[in-house]
């Protein structure tokens, strides 16, 4: 789920940019520091969008910077177990299918898709349900469920995030859109097989 929440730091505004305006350079030191990174509390930094108040300057002796506490705007995405959410498809493999989930990609692995065998058609970048023929292919948004987590503060792009679209509600727009003309369908039988009694 992504989130807006209000943060307070202590800033380090660096000796060179002392000149500028301040605001500007809070944000842009909050930015390059932030974005892109992972507190396991707070969740994955998407932006720092805003910064709303700035305190007294506060400098430490033998450091030509000045340090002030700030108080700022940022969006993160905060991922828990078992939650569903759309994600698009960047790229598949022999073993499953990468989804970008914004900030980062998880893995699908082909054993979460389908209770159907799974083949991997390499040339069109596309892993296929043997039976229904139903597939998924890179650039597709598809609705998954998160079953794996584990996010690295330190190393961000070492985090593992594991997902399964094998439960119901789960899949590529075309899927849903398929098994909700099916429900429609079997609606419609079990009312006409009232109304004929």
């Amino acid at each position: 789920m992504y989130y807006r929440i209000k943060l307070a730091d202590k800033v380090r505004v660096p000796p060179h940019r002392l000149g500028e305006e301040l605001r500007k350079v809070i944000l842009d030191v909050l930015q390059e520091q932030l974005e892109g990174s992972i507190d396991k509390e707070i969740g994955i930094f998407i932006a720092v969008t805003k910064v709303l108040e700035v305190g007294e300057g506060e400098i430490v002796p033998g450091d030509g910077a000045v340090y002030y506490d700030v108080d700022f705007e940022s969006l993160v995405l905060r991922l828990s177990l078992q939650e569903v959410i759309e994600g698009m498809v960047v790229e598949t493999t022999s073993f499953g299918a990468f989804v970008s989930l914004g900030p980062i990609d998880a893995m699908l692995h082909v054993s979460q898709i389908s209770d159907e065998y799974i083949n991997y058609d390499e040339k069109n970048a596309r892993l296929i349900c043997q039976e229904s023929k139903r597939y998924i292919a890179v650039g597709e948004t598809i609705r998954v469920r998160v079953v794996t987590l584990s996010l690295n503060e330190r190393e961000p792009r070492d985090s593992k995030i594991g997902l399964t679209m094998r439960q119901s509600g789960l899949g590529t727009a075309k899927w849903l859109d398929e098994d909700l003309a099916k429900e429609k369908e079997k609606e419609k039988e079990k009312g006409g097989e009232r109304g004929g009694r």
